[in-house]
């Protein structure tokens, strides 16, 4: 068979990605736009491989249970494929299914790349948060209204909207059931520009802030704002156009998790600290210091913890963000290399403090990698907490652990933060096996 040649495909299963499995004829086919137990006709793009075809699914002819209009018209089976928009790879399937995909997809790369076939993976929700007033922001029912911040593209003709799956090809759309509402009107309302990205950003003040980015500026005009973002009672200052969480309960969601994490570690008949704060603490790829913070909270107001993050605008708000605590730095470097020299520069007194630390580290999609694993093992922190947001990343690091002596005896607990969607974060705590411990 050929490219465009069209086939009806049985779906079996889910694959990382936001695509699942189908076969014909023996040969694994990716088709997005399906749900295992459904059968569809597709019409085949890529046929060059052997190993594998790709696909996209046209029509439904035998429908899942557990199907649903898309929450957002732009992107369902009835547009033409090349016209769907993209970034809401899972909106045609149940919420609750949604979840149990995604942990099946975790469950894969745990057995397959990491070579564990018993470690235990949840999924929840959002965690509701309870503002100083008293209101409680909560996930809502079916899932959307939760994007605080949103990139759309503008192509040569100044049609504004996202991009289609897979292509460069700009989708001009009526909504974004995704975003919140305030960013949904202000981004329709965007209906011409110069040919780049324009982002759209929602702080804690609610006010949408819209940044154009042409392609024919270097960088973008004008110095950024600096705005605020809220987690709890505390707030951090971050760059309009920096990195922060986007789903409006991602931030609180994380540090509570985090938080619960180590309490559980905690001794139950210590009245102390959570966390000792004489020991020395790191948040890896510390952004503007939200788990620094959340490590502060845990080891109170002497808390010796250190944030690194190679952005320098990040780190002079993660300062000025940890300013209450008298034990905090922040660190403009890039992680590898300053975990290397920890190990090799680092003296006795402050290993001694590193091994009785916490390293919380937050990577980016393509996680930390062998040679910073092995530098934090061979500081050897009595635990480390990972923050993912890539199920085969974490699994590959997270083996890598595994084999230096440190192991996630409370299993891997996954959140839905992206619904609609098949990107997912998560969170392994680990703990020090001095029986197998190498350094």
């Amino acid at each position: 068979m050929e490219t465009g040649d069209l086939v009806d495909l049985d779906v079996t299963g889910v694959a990382h990605g936001g695509v699942f499995v189908a076969r014909h004829e023996g040969r694994v086919v990716f088709v997005p736009d399906a749900i295992p137990g459904e059968r569809v006709r597709a019409r085949l793009t890529d046929t060059s491989k052997s190993s594998f075809w790709r696909a996209d699914a046209l029509e439904v002819l035998d429908a899942s249970p557990d199907r649903r209009p898309h929450v957002w018209g732009a992107a369902d089976i009835t547009v033409i494929p090349e016209r769907r928009a993209g970034g809401a790879d899972f909106g045609h399937v149940d919420l609750a299914r949604q979840r149990l995909l995604k942990l099946d997809v975790f469950g894969d790369a745990l057995r397959r790349i990491g070579k564990f076939d018993d470690l235990a993976v949840s999924m929840e929700e959002p965690h509701a948060a309870t503002a100083a007033d008293g209101s409680v922001d909560a996930e809502t029912s079916d899932g959307t209204g939760w994007r605080t911040r949103v990139g759309l593209h503008v192509d040569e003709e100044g049609r504004v909207g996202p991009y289609a799956p897979r292509s460069n090809t700009v989708i001009e759309v009526d909504d974004l059931p995704l975003a919140t509402p305030d960013v949904e009107r202000a981004a329709v309302r965007l209906r011409s520009g110069a040919p780049g990205r324009i982002d759209l950003v929602q702080p804690a003040d609610g006010r949408v802030r819209v940044l154009v980015r042409p392609d024919s500026e270097r960088r973008a005009p004008g110095a950024p704002e600096v705005v605020t973002e809220r987690v709890g009672a505390r707030e951090f200052r971050v760059d309009d156009h920096g990195f922060w969480q986007v789903h409006r309960l991602a931030a609180h969601t994380l540090t509570e998790m985090v938080k619960s994490e180590l309490r559980a570690l905690h001794p139950a008949d210590s009245t102390g600290p959570v966390i000792d704060p004489e020991a020395w603490h790191l948040d890896l790829y510390g952004g503007v210091g939200l788990f620094a913070a959340a490590l502060g909270d845990l080891g109170g107001p002497a808390t010796r913890v250190t944030s690194v993050e190679s952005d320098a605008r990040a780190t002079e708000h993660a300062g000025e963000n940890l300013a209450e605590w008298v034990g905090a730095r922040a660190e403009t470097a890039r992680v590898d290399r300053y975990v290397a020299r920890l190990v090799a520069e680092a003296s006795a007194r402050e290993k001694e403090r590193l091994s009785r630390g916490v390293v919380l580290l937050d990577p980016p999609r393509a996680g930390a990698g062998r040679e910073v694993v092995q530098s934090i093992t061979a500081l050897a922190p009595a635990v480390v907490a990972y923050v993912a947001c890539d199920p085969v990343a974490l699994a590959r690091d997270l083996r890598t652990f595994a084999d230096l002596g440190y192991s996630a005896r409370r299993g891997v607990r996954a959140v839905d933060l992206f619904p609609h969607s098949h990107h997912v974060e998560a969170l392994a705590v680990l703990e020090r096996d001095p029986d197998t411990m190498t350094t």
